[in-house]
């Protein structure tokens, strides 16, 4: 039976570049993964294909023993050895799994995800990776704080190495001892044709050694689940979706490696006078028919402090004035801050006393308002229609 195309797997034309291959990996990988065709054989096998497929095309030199020999470049010479990519046997290519984690940017060993993997499937099993995993955490603010900056201190839960082993995950006076599946070199060879691939040793992870006997407290995992306590240091003009990096507070690492980073995730709540649009800031506040009609200063508020606005006589309803600087210092600019916008509606009275009752009257006598209420160029546009 003829192999099928790898390109044509993936529905791609043979000089494609990296990223188109990688997306046009990603789409058919979602289409056919067991998780979203359960039961289905043909999906299932479909998937180990285009996974096949990508892990010979992603790599130059893979490719190009494919673009000159094609499927004959990973089949054990002589004709009688098993084939690499996706048959029976020892080919030295990764599991479909692992492929699919690599390009969809599962996080982390050990399970610990939260990728995209685990996010549309529910998470999978580590790989060789020994580095800790990531983590987030929610944190919600003032407005205020987010205008001036802020020194928070948060408490978490993570996996931190364990203090009766060191993070070796062997029990004290016990001892590692060498893989026998890699002789202690933590990678296996396997030939796929005329190219020798290597891959992380199964049996040991990729450490090249395995536990004589399990720690009793961590029991061989090397880490334990522990409270922690970090201060972060929030600055100015930050917004809601600001993501902060707290390196090596992650989760520890296996067997030495790498502890992950914690990302703080940031929502500013709403304020009950501002409303922010980028680094501006809006308020709206209603001010007396006479300061609108006479003029005069408005005091006003702001994040930092009192401020003056200067309202002329004459003023409608709905006039904006622009405080400068008095906005929100920005996270792209240095120095840079945004405006507040003071937006005034003019507020008519709904109960007047007798004498001013009697002198609005008067007003309107003399100003003509009795018999012409509306205003003069609204009523030379609408005259027509009386």
């Amino acid at each position: 039976m003829a192999e099928e195309n790898y390109y044509t797997l993936l529905g791609v034309e043979k000089g494609v570049s990296e990223e188109e291959l990688k997306k046009a990996y990603r789409k058919k990988a979602v289409q056919f993964h067991p998780d979203k065709n359960p039961g289905n054989k043909e999906a299932e096998e479909m998937f180990k294909k285009v996974s096949e497929a990508y892990e010979v095309l992603k790599d130059p030199q893979k490719r190009a023993a494919y673009d000159q020999y094609g499927h004959r470049a990973f089949t054990q010479q002589g004709g009688a050895g098993p084939r690499g990519p996706g048959g029976g046997g020892g080919g030295g290519f990764h599991d479909p799994f692992d492929i699919f984690r690599e390009v969809f940017g599962q996080q982390g060993g050990g399970g610990g995800g939260g990728g995209i993997f685990d996010q549309m499937f529910g998470g999978g099993g580590g790989g060789s990776d020994r580095d800790g995993s990531d983590l987030r955490y929610d944190l919600e603010i003032t407005l205020e704080e987010a205008a001036n900056g802020v020194e928070k201190e948060i408490s978490f839960r993570r996996l931190h190495a364990c203090e009766r082993c060191d993070g070796s995950g062997a029990e004290p006076g016990s001892k590692k001892v060498t893989c026998p599946t890699c002789r202690g070199a933590g990678q296996i060879r396997r030939s796929g044709g005329i190219i020798t691939f290597a891959q992380a040793c199964p049996t040991c992870g990729g450490a090249g050694q395995k536990i004589e006997k399990a720690c009793s407290v961590c029991r061989g995992e090397g880490r334990v689940p522990k409270a922690a306590k970090v201060n972060v240091r929030i600055p100015p003009g930050v917004d809601t979706g600001t993501r902060l990096r707290s390196s090596g507070n992650g989760e520890s690492g296996l067997a030495g490696g790498q502890n992950g980073d914690l990302y703080i995730v940031l929502s500013v709540k709403a304020h009950e006078l501002f409303e922010r649009q980028d680094d501006d800031l809006f308020c709206e506040i209603p001010i007396k028919f006479t300061l609108a009609t006479l003029g005069g200063t408005l005091e006003v508020p702001t994040l930092f402090g009192k401020a003056t606005v200067k309202v002329p006589a004459g003023t409608q309803s709905g006039t904006t004035f622009r405080l400068r600087g008095k906005g929100m210092p920005s996270l792209r600019q240095r120095g840079a801050q945004g405006d507040q916008l003071v937006r005034v509606q003019v507020e008519v009275p709904t109960k007047l006393t007798s004498e001013q009752e009697k002198l609005l009257k008067e007003f309107a006598r003399v100003s003509g308002d009795a018999d012409h209420p509306t205003g003069a160029s609204w009523f030379e546009k609408a005259k027509k229609f009386f």
